[in-house]
């Protein structure tokens, strides 16, 4: 484990935000308003208001005038996030029609020419993200076998594998665009996705023979709707964690239905500095119930707190002093 590397922020994702009114319509716009908030990053969806993904993949001009958004007002991009695209490069037929309204008019009604959309979508990220001297991308793996989570009838043998070897496929020439682009896909771990939790990234990295750009989009609050120890989780996989969305989560259970809970953004923060992620923390706003504006600037003075740099030296070297092997072996009565 290292402390040698800080990490960054704090960042916003700005999906959420995005609208067709200003300052949300355009990239300019969106920057200038959370320069202002005092935000250091923005994460930016592949949104055509945002940006023309496959002008990025092929022209570095053009890239860098978009840097130069970014640096007019002192920020910095932190990824790009391909959630919806992801999406679509694995979609189950009961999601058709709900997935169809994510993709262009061209491709609604063909399952299989939406797929394909959505796959040279992904390559042009790969593309674009190398472009921009980016280093994480932010996406979704889709849903072959979500369905069949809780099913009834019991699902038959092989099913699930069947789906996940199909899904590996699908996502093993993306993962080499972005590997050779040098850039890690971070699957944002979510319930509706195949990629939920650990044991469904575990059997993912086997059908991918655990490719290297395979990672992780952290966001405790995804882990704490599936009643897992998310604190734990960061010991586990914080090798594949290169992207992390603070997204907080509140208890609000009725006598109707269940809540989730307050999540420890200190202890994750701790986590993260432990294992050395230097990736870039982006609060994710959802709450269903506050401004949306008054929460990006909450959200930004909490994540402040949040900031720690990393310890270069243990708290008690003061008291420490130099010894060499002789003096070690005698110690221990050697």
């Amino acid at each position: 484990m290292s402390t040698s590397s800080t990490i960054k922020g704090p960042g916003i994702a700005v999906a959420q935000y995005i609208s067709d009114e200003a300052p949300f319509n355009t990239l300019e716009g969106i920057v200038q308003w959370a320069a202002k908030l005092g935000y250091k990053g923005l994460q930016i969806p592949v949104d055509e208001r945002m940006i023309d993904i496959q002008r990025a993949a092929e022209s570095q001009d053009y890239c860098d005038s978009i840097l130069a958004i970014f640096q007019s007002q002192g920020v910095q991009l932190t990824e790009l996030a391909s959630h919806l695209q992801g999406q679509l490069v694995a979609v189950h037929p009961a999601y058709d029609a709900l997935c169809d309204t994510l993709a262009p008019p061209h491709v609604r009604g063909s399952p299989r020419a939406r797929t394909e959309w959505a796959r040279l979508v992904l390559l042009q990220c790969a593309a674009a993200s190398k472009r921009l001297g980016l280093k994480a991308h932010a996406t979704f793996s889709g849903s072959l076998a979500w369905p069949y989570v809780h099913p009834w009838p019991q699902r038959p043998a092989d099913l699930v594998e069947t789906a996940f070897a199909e899904l590996g496929d699908r996502w093993n020439p993306i993962l080499d665009a972005f590997d050779q682009a040098d850039v890690d896909v971070c699957f944002e771990l979510h319930p509706t996705e195949d990629l939920h939790d650990g044991v469904s990234f575990d059997r993912f990295l086997t059908t991918v023979d655990f490719h290297p750009r395979a990672c992780i989009l952290y966001d405790p609050s995804h882990g704490i709707l599936q009643c897992l120890d998310y604190l734990a989780f960061i010991d586990i996989y914080h090798e594949r964690i290169k992207s992390v969305h603070m997204e907080d989560a509140e208890l609000v259970p009725d006598g109707r239905q269940g809540g989730i809970w307050w999540v420890d953004f200190k202890a994750i923060v701790t986590r993260l500095t432990r294992y050395g992620f230097d990736g870039w923390l982006n609060l994710e706003n959802e709450c269903p119930f506050r401004d949306p504006l008054v929460c990006a600037a909450e959200g930004k003075a909490f994540l402040d707190k949040c900031m720690i740099p990393p310890a270069l030296r243990a708290f008690d070297d003061y008291a420490g002093g130099e010894v060499d092997q002789h003096a070690l072996e005698k110690m221990m009565g050697l």
